[in-house]
């Protein structure tokens, strides 16, 4: 059929064009895949045609139809039949996707690699015969196909398996990230070219692949899988080491945690570099375990330092004698003491372990040292910003290649990229920790609404580089049984929020006392905010003159089951009815607190009895940077009849942020109305 509809004559020849690739068929003789140029060559839709007999497609007793199927590749032209009825000729090439056609058959035009007349065998050396691997994974990135020369390449199991999952089938040294690469060409459609791949178990300098990936689409254009094309490209000590620290780059630095850090650098050099590789750490406090100098000594040691990172080419680390986290001993006059003093490197590319060495004051090393074969040694500082920072042990055993002066360079340039990371992450770690601690001591520890109110609160700190924020809530008892109820948020995060944090809440707890309206109160606060910031500015220019912070503040009084509010650029409270439907209260916004501008009103809303207010802070709603949808999905996890509070509460945060606040703090206070008496 044409292209406007009418019909062909039944004796016309239908071109393919170069390149299109028509379908794939199982080894049953279905249809699998099925592209827009197999509709426009057969005018079938996909849905016709998919998992039905491929037999059908041409016409039946044609002698050439069997020649298509018979096990080999083959191209020629070959009689088929339309929808239309009609028959038609076409000049198609069949490929078997192995050896025998049993894992299926590739349908394609004749001149797909763009040379008119080039011979099937050509394609059968491509698919069977060429040193570049090809695999093609479906949408669970399980395989579906591989060419036979997977068989040639050691970065594939031994004998890889149709239906295996990408980590079991690949043989790569970090294979999540040939799962992640996979994952985002699958779900972007970007292809990815260039990806260096080094086989498991083969040290930097001996060889890696450069691997691409590319998306296959259906006709539809949905994504079916991802084919991988992959070639041994380079070998040499020197590529091999740009590739190592090329590959330290991309995996040390992502997470701000000490530990994190510290373990990947350890992984990332082994086996690359050595076979056993330890990162010590002077600094106690962030992996939160008693700091060194309080520890004891034993008779012929003391500690030195933390154990942050370790690994090894046996998964057991036998060579370890104390695991992460865990205080390591050394004795006082050592290689490794040594290094902490002078801030140098210890080379020692074949251990001594004859009598009179450093060893005789560390029977316990020198026994793992016989044990397991250890015969080389590299100790490396890790210092940044004129700090030490712990030191770097590098050890061989099962490599019987002993460490040169150029692997103590690597080794030495690892370290320093690697210490100016983990220097951060201490860094970050300690002001987390004193921000957490000013927050958790200047928060309410104990809330009670009395006889009027029953309260239930959660808070989240941010688990983000920007450290915690100043989120917080409060419960104010007020005259004549009234309650105040209060919840805020200070522009910024760490130390500074939290102090600042701290400073609000106190004020907003002595302006209480005054009993004025809402509106009135924000607007002492933002008063008082202004001139504490002139007062500051005047005293130190480097100090920032404006606090900025959200707020709200309610008061609920049970006589009249009556709450009145007022907003400084706060996100409405959440109203539940007894009957478990959910409502926003409609409070004119106001301006945040310090920005000076006083302009704040106040509304009232009725509170029946068992009626629940929900007051929060913007992490619980803008996990997406979408407030609208952030209230949406809070209205549904609100909604109901409530049973108790405090499990809404734990459910509405388990429901919002089940992997906890990641960008900002998350506040939550709920209080329920009782009856009257």
């Amino acid at each position: 059929m044409s292209t406007d509809g009418s019909a062909r004559s039944s004796t016309e020849e239908w071109a393919v064009e170069p390149g299109d690739v028509l379908a794939v068929l199982s080894a049953d003789m279905s249809v699998s895949v099925w592209t827009g140029a197999a509709e426009r060559l057969w005018g079938y839709s996909a849905d016709q045609v998919l998992h039905g007999p491929a037999e059908r497609l041409l016409v039946s007793g044609a002698p050439e139809g069997a020649r298509v199927f018979a096990g080999s590749p083959w191209s020629g032209r070959v009689r088929i039949r339309r929808r239309d009825g009609h028959e038609a000729t076409a000049d198609l090439r069949v490929t078997p996707l192995d050896a025998d056609g049993g894992a299926g058959w590739l349908v394609w035009g004749p001149n797909t690699f763009g040379r008119p007349g080039l011979d099937p065998a050509a394609v059968d050396a491509l698919f069977h015969h060429s040193p570049i691997s090809l695999a093609i994974w479906d949408r669970e990135l399980s395989c579906v196909w591989f060419n036979g020369s997977v068989h040639n390449q050691d970065i594939y199991s031994s004998d890889p398996e149709l239906g295996g999952y990408v980590t079991d089938v690949v043989r790569a040294r970090h294979p999540e990230f040939l799962e992640c690469a996979m994952a985002h060409v699958l779900s972007s459609g970007v292809p990815l070219l260039g990806h260096e791949l080094w086989p498991a178990g083969v040290r930097a300098q001996d060889r890696y692949y450069s691997v691409a990936l590319i998306r296959l689409d259906g006709p539809d254009g949905r994504p079916l899988g991802v084919c991988s094309v992959a070639v041994q490209v380079g070998t040499g000590q020197e590529h091999g080491r740009l590739r190592l620290l090329n590959e330290a780059k991309s995996r040390i630095g992502t997470d701000l945690d000490p530990l994190v850090t510290s373990q990947r650098l350890a992984e990332t050099a082994v086996p690359n570099l050595a076979d056993y590789v330890t990162i010590d750490l002077v600094e106690a406090v962030p992996l939160d375990k008693e700091p060194l100098r309080r520890l004891k000594s034993t008779d012929t040691s003391i500690p030195g330092f933390y154990r942050a990172g370790a690994a090894s080419i046996h998964d057991d680390l036998r060579e370890s004698l104390w695991v992460r986290g865990t205080p390591v001993y050394v004795p006082a006059a050592s290689p490794f003491t040594a290094v902490l003093k002078t801030r140098r490197s210890y080379f020692e590319p074949v251990i001594d372990i004859s009598p009179g060495t450093w060893l005789d004051d560390d029977p316990d090393r020198a026994q793992v040292i016989r044990r397991t074969g250890m015969h080389s040694l590299m100790i490396v500082p890790l210092q940044a910003r004129g700090a030490m920072l712990g030191i770097a042990v590098f050890v061989r055993s099962q490599n019987p290649v002993p460490f040169s002066r150029a692997d103590l360079s690597l080794a030495e340039e690892l370290a320093a990229r690697a210490a100016l990371i983990i220097d951060n992450a201490l860094r970050y770690t300690r002001e987390r920790t004193a921000a957490l601690a000013i927050q958790r001591a200047l928060m309410p520890h104990h809330l009670s609404g009395g006889g009027t109110l029953e309260v239930a609160t959660r808070y989240l700190p941010a688990d983000t580089h920007v450290g915690v924020g100043g989120d917080w809530f409060d419960v104010i008892p007020l005259s004549d049984a009234r309650v105040a109820l209060v919840v805020g948020d200070v522009v910024g995060h760490g130390i500074n929020a939290a102090v600042t944090m701290g400073r609000l809440r106190a004020t907003t707890r002595a302006l209480s006392k005054l009993e004025v309206p809402p509106d009135d109160l924000l607007r002492l606060m933002d008063e008082l905010v202004v001139d504490s910031a002139r007062d500051r500015f005047d005293e130190d220019t480097s100090t920032p003159s404006a606090v900025g912070a959200t707020c709200l503040y309610g008061v609920y009084d049970p006589k009249s089951q009556r709450c009145t509010m007022s907003s400084a650029g706060h996100p409405p409270p959440a109203i539940i009815s007894p009957d478990g439907s959910v409502d926003f209260a409609e409070v004119p916004p106001g301006a945040p607190i310090g920005v000076g501008l006083g302009s704040f009103e106040s509304t009232e809303v009725e509170l029946p009895d068992s009626s629940v207010i929900g007051l929060y802070s913007d992490g619980l709603i803008e996990m997406d940077h979408d407030v609208d949808r952030g209230l949406q999905r809070l209205r549904t996890a609100l909604a109901g009849p409530v049973s108790s509070l405090d499990d809404l509460c734990a459910s509405v945060v388990d429901t919002l942020a089940p992997d906890g606040p990641v960008d900002d703090d998350i506040a939550l206070l709920l209080a329920r109305t009782h009856p009257r008496r």
